[in-house]
């Protein structure tokens, strides 16, 4: 299987992870975790958001979950946040939309874990690359990009 940027990025840090493959036409996390026939409370998207000063932070939820943007606030100590432009992605993190991954982003922003991924001994995030996905420990991710978990989900 052919690597992404990611995936080299755990194989250097020696995080164990299982690669998956699906339709790069899907876009939504829902399809997407049906597609791998996964739970859909296993499988969570990246969200990138802005705050007022122009500061950005990362949410890494379930797919069937919305961010609570207050409860998101709260967990980085800024008084309120918006959701990046989609057409803003790229240039940021060096995503696109649908294949934006919490690791291996341009700059390391601070990032939330949903505090419903802390007990799991696995769950499934974006390989950086529609198309691909990935299952790891969230612990593990954790430790890698100094994420913290709280409750950030409606």
């Amino acid at each position: 299987m052919e690597k992404t940027n990611v995936m080299r990025i755990l194989d250097r840090s020696k995080i164990p992870y299982e690669g998956f493959r699906y339709s790069s036409e899907l876009t939504e996390g829902t399809l997407i975790a049906d597609a791998l026939g996964e739970d859909r409370r296993l499988v969570y998207k990246t969200l990138v958001t802005e705050a007022s000063a122009h500061e950005h932070f990362v949410f890494v939820i379930p797919v069937e979950d919305k961010l609570d943007l207050k409860a998101a606030a709260k967990a980085v100590g800024v008084k309120s946040l918006s959701m990046l432009k989609q057409k803003e992605l790229l240039p940021l993190t060096g995503y696109i939309h649908g294949g934006c991954s919490p690791i291996g982003m341009k700059k390391q922003f601070t990032t939330v874990i949903d505090s419903s991924a802390e007990p799991l001994d696995s769950f499934f995030i974006s390989a950086g690359k529609v198309g691909r996905q990935i299952r790891i420990s969230p612990n593990s991710l954790a430790d890698l990009i100094n994420a913290k978990f709280s409750k950030v989900t409606v």
